[in-house]
């Protein structure tokens, strides 16, 4: 049987719901509850690594807002009075789990994002439209009273290459298939039978590149996916294609794409992800040209957000009451 650290006596507890980058959270779900017999800190400012210890030394439990705040074994170390972790989502890459679980610290998650699970997807599209059309700047352009400016592109039979043909790639397939394209797709352990299943047809990696219209990348980082997306691939596309990334940053190599945009040898770049967040304000790829870019708002959509913290609110009760629900796994 695990056992965890004790709950705090003779004190009401002290709960941080950190990543509260917008301020909603406590609108989102009814914390009532949990705010009689807990006091509750909504912190709307990201924690560098170096000061975490520092700022949440006085907390017992923290929530957590899926993948915006490292918490390495160092820092989990670092904090002997905390006694529980709420995160978000059921699969969290930047929380070491299994430092927790030998803590004895429960790591409570939520089942999914509610009504908002193909958000991402969404935002994706967004993106892709935002770029061939050039929305953003035709927009910008009417302010200044002028009108027409460029000439867009259509989706309608060009070719929509997706790198990952998970959930969400399937998704992105079969928005893909109502617009009109032909859907192309690759991934490290794709095979031919999986691709049609999802809704693409099966090619390999370089032709997927040299003849996509859009690429547009759906894979879970990890050691074997970072970098993924190099120079050598970017090569290969065609100059008026485009590259879409609402996955992770890390998994496309930052300076080639930076190298290929200033150079127009892709004609943009449709970006939510970054290998560095929250991107840092003198990031060079701000100011790269044929960029659209937005600042992770994959998931980040009021419905993803009810279910998370409703559930989040839950799992604190649960804790409160001496029995961590929805635990995750150490990994």
């Amino acid at each position: 049987m695990t056992t965890y650290r004790p709950l705090p006596e003779g004190r009401r507890a002290r709960i941080a719901v950190l990543d509260d980058y917008m301020g909603v959270a406590h609108r989102l779900a009814d914390w009532s509850a949990l705010e009689r017999r807990a006091d509750v800190t909504f912190l709307h400012h990201p924690i560098p690594t170096d000061r975490l210890i520092a700022e949440l030394a006085p907390y017992d439990a923290i929530c957590l807002m899926r993948e915006r705040t490292d918490m390495p074994g160092h820092v989990l170390r670092g904090l002997p009075d905390l006694k529980a972790i709420a995160a978000t989502g059921r699969r969290n890459r930047t929380l070491d789990t299994k430092t927790a679980a030998e803590l004895g610290i429960p790591v409570m998650t939520t089942d999914g994002s509610g009504n908002g699970i193909y958000a991402t997807v969404e935002l994706a599209w967004g993106l892709i439209l935002g770029l061939l059309r050039h929305i953003p700047a035709e927009s910008a352009a009417m302010r200044d009273g002028a009108w027409q400016t460029r000439l867009g592109n259509a989706l309608y039979g060009r070719t929509l290459g997706l790198v990952g043909l998970g959930r969400l790639g399937s998704r992105m397939a079969h928005v893909a298939q109502a617009f009109g394209m032909n859907v192309i797709a690759w991934s490290p352990n794709l095979t031919a039978e999986r691709a049609a299943d999802g809704g693409a047809v099966h090619t390999d990696k370089e032709t997927l590149f040299r003849t996509a219209d859009v690429v547009s990348l759906h894979l879970v980082l990890a050691e074997t996916t970072k970098g993924i997306v190099g120079a050598e691939d970017l090569g290969r596309m065609k100059p008026g294609a485009i590259l879409i990334n609402t996955s992770r940053g890390p998994l496309v190599d930052h300076d080639a794409l930076i190298a290929a945009l200033s150079e127009g040898h892709i004609a943009g770049a449709g970006i939510d992800v970054y290998d560095i967040e929250p991107l840092p304000t003198d990031a060079a790829i701000r100011t790269t040209p044929g960029t659209l870019l937005t600042p992770h708002l994959g998931y980040s959509v009021q419905e993803t957000f009810e279910s998370f913290y409703r559930q989040t609110v839950e799992n604190l009760e649960a804790w409160l009451d001496g029995a961590p629900q929805r635990l995750a796994s150490p990994e």
